[in-house]
């Protein structure tokens, strides 16, 4: 927050990747002193939160009315399993992700579920398969519903939710049943204070580099999915826009492409468009077609799909 304070200060566009939600909320609060100012912000703008929301917006512009939009992002590995226990991305935002509980846009407003909750098995092609989700916190539920072409569409339902590899997922359950997911309360060993969380990403980089010629070689992939019920034309319809990224030699040395390629992509079209005064989430602020042109140039599969229902 001290550096969205300063670029508003100073003028200048204001850019970062997001994630959980309870920044989002306290900087999207602060839209209309940035209209006044002539400054411009754009929040979350990572592959989820970010990409994500564009392909959410692409949902919503098919439709005339929505029911709903449940966005789905999924991770799966191939290749031989790992001994090591490799985060996916901050420790302490998988913890978070595991152990805290979430807002979802539920029966036309935010309503807080438990952690872990809303189970539901999707049929995804391949590495994928039968893939299980739940909720999990995420900024997504807090900014989609409401933006403009969304809310006044009438929309009653949105929700985000997680898969991580199985037994990866595993481990988290583990981890935040062993109180890992308590970021607060800090415990004392031999004189020393630690919260929880900062024990377990000591130990488990300590293992990283200790035990790092046991990591095999595994392929990564990701699918980011939004299903949209509504109307058009008076008819019932169903939209999917899918996104889906495998190995490729483009993301050799990154270690999240995803994220990083999107950050890239977002800074890009904010440095070529106009100044749009204000704080703006990704749904409000891209265009989809320019958007999706620039996801294909980085070798992201694009499938949309409007069905009657």
């Amino acid at each position: 927050m001290a550096i969205f304070d300063a670029c508003l200060k100073a003028g200048c566009a204001y850019a970062d990747l997001g994630g959980m939600g309870v920044y989002t909320v306290l900087q999207k609060a602060e839209h209309e002193t940035w209209h006044a100012a002539g400054a411009m912000a754009v929040l979350g703008l990572g592959a989820d939160p970010g990409m994500s929301n564009v392909i959410c917006r692409a949902v919503a512009d098919k439709l005339e009315r929505i029911d709903k939009i449940n966005l789905y992002w999924a991770a799966e590995l191939s290749g031989p399993e790992n001994p090591v226990l490799v985060p996916p991305y901050n420790i302490e935002t998988v913890l978070g992700e595991y152990a805290n509980p979430s807002k979802q846009f539920l029966d036309g407003a935010l309503r807080e579920v438990a952690p872990q909750s809303g189970h539901e098995i999707l049929q995804l092609p391949a590495p994928w398969g039968e893939t299980a989700f739940i909720y999990s916190q995420h900024s997504e539920p807090l900014t989609v519903p409401f933006a403009e072409g969304i809310r006044d569409k009438g929309i009653r339902e949105f929700t985000w939710t997680l898969h991580l590899p199985k037994r990866e997922h595993e481990a988290w359950v583990g981890l935040v049943k062993a109180g890992f997911g308590d970021f607060e309360t800090p415990i004392e060993i031999k004189g020393v204070s630690l919260r929880p969380s900062e024990m377990l990403n000591a130990v488990i980089r300590r293992n990283m580099a200790a035990r790092a010629d046991d990591v095999p070689d595994q392929d990564s992939h990701e699918i980011h999915l939004a299903i949209g019920e509504g109307t058009r034309g008076g008819k019932r319809r169903r939209v999917t826009v899918q996104v889906t990224s495998g190995p490729d030699a483009l993301y050799d040395g990154y270690h999240d492409a995803g994220t990083s390629m999107n950050a890239s992509i977002a800074a890009q079209l904010m440095l070529r468009g106009a100044v749009r005064p204000g704080v703006w989430a990704p749904e409000e602020y891209f265009d989809v077609a320019d958007y999706f042109a620039e996801l294909k140039k980085r070798h992201f599969t694009i499938v949309v799909e409007d069905a009657a229902l």
